[in-house]
């Protein structure tokens, strides 16, 4: 009798010990949980907020850039990306948000869904056309755009380009501006990665031809390896 009762106190040990371990498991992402981003809103552009000491990229919407125009053909251009910006400072400046942090970008901004009175920030301004759905990362706001563009409402009233694409042209023609001001003779390119690392690519090598040079980006033209070496670039491996 003495032993059963042993053996079932060992087994029960067991069953409470892998239980324990189980429910450690699934407490784990709790604990590793982002803490909420709390405090009075900033207005930087239309997309980016100072949340206290903290730099917020709203999640899944894309603002147009301050210096981009819409418009064009038969109506007059103006400055949208100016007037989201100042829209967008007109409703939330000073106002108190809370922020569920999602990721952090490139530049160290904390991606963040918000909300100012129990309303969602993005969708807010998805719906009233002061920015667009960013669908390269989320469609949670595709409807809410198509919406906004069918009213025409905000930047939908006008010739508008998708805040990606105006990024893109802008790239574009720095680049071209940086190709043709490349001094003479300096045909080493020096190119900043996805990850931020910073190689240089000599003609003959095998991405030399499909590099380009974005001086927006902090890439530049080398006359030399020993230059781009010194200035704290690595060459590429093939």
């Amino acid at each position: 009798m003495i032993r059963l009762c042993s053996r079932f106190v060992s087994v029960l040990f067991i069953i409470v010990s892998l239980a324990s371990s189980w429910v450690s498991l699934v407490a784990a992402p709790v604990a590793a949980a982002q803490p909420e981003i709390t405090g009075r809103i900033r207005v930087i552009d239309g997309d980016t907020f100072d949340i206290g000491d903290v730099r917020v990229r709203l999640f899944g919407v894309d603002a147009p850039e301050q210096g981009q125009t819409c418009g064009g053909g038969a109506k007059p251009t103006w400055a949208c990306g100016a007037w989201v910006t100042s829209e967008v400072r007109a409703r939330y400046e000073g106002r108190r948000a809370s922020c569920a942090r999602l990721d952090t970008d490139r530049y160290g901004r904390a991606v963040a869904r918000c909300s100012v009175e129990g309303e969602d920030v993005g969708r807010e301004l998805v719906s009233e056309g002061l920015a667009f759905a960013y669908r390269a990362y989320s469609l949670d706001y595709d409807l809410d755009e198509k919406r906004a563009v069918v009213r025409g409402v905000g930047v939908h009233g006008s010739e508008v380009r998708r805040p990606a694409e105006y990024r893109a042209e802008t790239r574009n023609a720095a680049n071209s501006a940086a190709v043709a001001a490349a001094p003479r003779g300096c045909v080493i390119k020096g190119n900043v990665s996805s990850k931020g690392e910073r190689i240089f690519h000599v003609p003959g090598q095998k991405y030399y031809a499909a590099t380009r040079i974005d001086v927006t980006k902090g890439e530049r033209w080398f006359c030399s390896e020993a230059e781009a070496r010194k200035a704290g670039w690595r060459k590429a491996r093939q």
